[in-house]
């Protein structure tokens, strides 16, 4: 009787490296180098010719940068040290964005140099799923290869949204993509979308000068800030000269070659040299082949991820704008290191703070961390209001930045502190200090920590202890 052969034992698939993350924005960036300390094989996939995202040649750095150059420009303009017997001084988007481009390409090289000295295999090209493990890569030049690997990290951010109905490829109709390639010199801007882009751009283009027309879609700026923070805004827009339109949508776009003319639902109708159209944007996951691996991304282009920053496919993980809130450079950095410990461990020891802070590079700045007045009141809880007014501060007073002003809001029992809101310069660094106390425990988040504190004198973080005195004298 022959003996009956047996099958060899399965080996498991052999595949070019550990881990490939496609995109090499600040998600990207923290998931790679995390696996690569780790000691993992990692190879990154990067559509640009240069490393760094959304986050450093389209949006956070290169607008921050510009809104940076403006707001120095009107403080060379407005200080009197400098206002007798001079002429104002003018600068156009063109010289502006020059320095702008200086700072992208630092952060480039030096993000670029990250992958370098960790041993990371870069990629340039398009990056679609063939299989779950396998990616093909699209040069440039239209060449071809294939790469696999056990696990794969989705971080291709996103872009904005452009309806169809508008033809963006009009010399004077622009995104905030392309904005920054914007050469002309306009004198008046229709800006559509009044969100945190929208309203950053407004700041900017009026510190320059230019009449700026703002559409917004709902009844007020920026409608998750504190009430009061968001009418500050509007009242500092419109003091400066931007007209704003509230509940306003658009029918039609008209692109002539001498303007942009835009037409909203409520009869009206405007025109400016040209129109940034800034409402929303989409995850990048349309080039990706999502259905070869059976994945689906919503209609904004994002795909849902675990707690783990898994996908529904097992080995297939997701960071950044391409998932959704908080859709931050900060939180997408530390997005891709959760992720990569998922990667490693199969599941994440650590998630993002539940109280995010908030900037808005707008001209004065805004940041806020955690509940509004009108969150409180909804929730029936019992709190108070601790103010300082910048003017009184001898530092905003020395920089002649005394526009703005510190919220503390505490409950008024335990004196807990339950959220800071900030307007005015160097606002978006002011709230770390309130953020760092609401994530102490127990008794040690407590507005006696402001008051008791010695601040280095004169600062602008002497504005905590300025609006705690002031919340105290409200107790009874």
């Amino acid at each position: 009787m022959t003996k009956k052969a047996t099958s060899a034992p399965k080996t498991s698939p052999k595949y070019q490296f550990d881990a490939i993350v496609i995109g090499t924005g600040p998600g990207g960036e923290g998931l790679a180098m995390q696996l690569a300390k780790a000691g993992k094989e990692v190879a990154v996939v990067e559509r640009y010719e240069a490393v760094g995202g959304g986050c450093t040649h389209w949006g956070t750095i290169p607008s921050k940068a510009l809104r940076h150059s403006v707001s120095r420009l009107i403080e060379y303009n407005n200080t009197p040290l400098f206002s007798e017997n001079h002429i104002n001084r003018n600068v156009t988007f063109s010289e502006i964005m020059r320095h702008a481009s200086g700072v992208i390409q630092s952060q480039s090289k030096l993000r670029s140099s990250f992958y370098d000295r960790n041993r990371v295999s870069l990629f340039h090209g398009e990056a679609s799923f063939v299989d779950k493990n396998t990616l093909k890569i699209v040069r440039h030049d239209g060449s071809q290869e294939t790469i696999s690997a056990k696990q794969i990290a989705l971080a291709t951010g996103s872009r904005p949204y452009c309806p169809e109905d508008i033809d963006f490829s009009h010399p004077r109709i622009y995104n905030s993509d392309t904005i920054l390639n914007m050469k002309h010199d306009p004198k008046s801007i229709i800006i559509y979308g009044a969100g945190v882009i929208g309203s950053e751009y407004a700041s900017i283009f009026r510190g320059m000068g230019v009449k700026v027309d703002l559409v917004n879609m709902r009844e007020r700026l920026l409608s998750f800030l504190d009430a009061e923070i968001s009418d500050a805004l509007s009242y500092h827009l419109w003091n400066n000269g931007v007209v704003i339109r509230n509940n306003e949508t658009y029918s039609s776009v008209e692109g002539r070659d001498d303007s942009v003319i835009l037409n909203l639902e409520s009869g009206k109708r405007m025109r400016a040299d040209c129109l940034l159209f800034a409402n929303g944007r989409t995850g990048n996951t349309d080039m990706l082949n999502l259905a070869a691996i059976g994945l689906e991304a919503d209609s904004r282009g994002q795909v849902k991820v675990n707690e783990h920053y898994q996908t529904e496919v097992d080995n297939i993980y997701a960071v950044g704008d391409v998932i959704g809130y908080p859709s931050l450079a900060s939180a997408a950095y530390n997005q891709g290191r959760f992720a990569a410990e998922a990667m490693l461990e199969g599941k994440a020891n650590a998630g993002l703070v539940e109280d995010i802070p908030t900037g808005i590079y707008t001209i004065p700045e805004i940041s806020s961390v955690g509940k509004t007045e009108q969150e409180l009141t909804d929730m029936k809880v019992p709190y108070e209001v601790g103010r300082a007014q910048f003017k009184h501060l001898a530092r905003a007073q020395i920089a002649s930045t005394q526009v703005g002003s510190l919220k503390i809001l505490f409950h008024r029992e335990t004196k807990e502190i339950l959220g800071i809101h900030c307007f005015g310069e160097r606002a978006s660094e002011i709230v770390h200090i309130g953020q760092a106390i609401m994530q102490q425990k127990g008794e040690a988040n407590s507005l006696d920590y402001f008051v008791n504190t010695t601040f280095n004198y004169p600062t602008m973080a002497e504005a905590y202890r300025v609006a705690a005195l002031n919340g105290l004298n409200r107790i009874f």
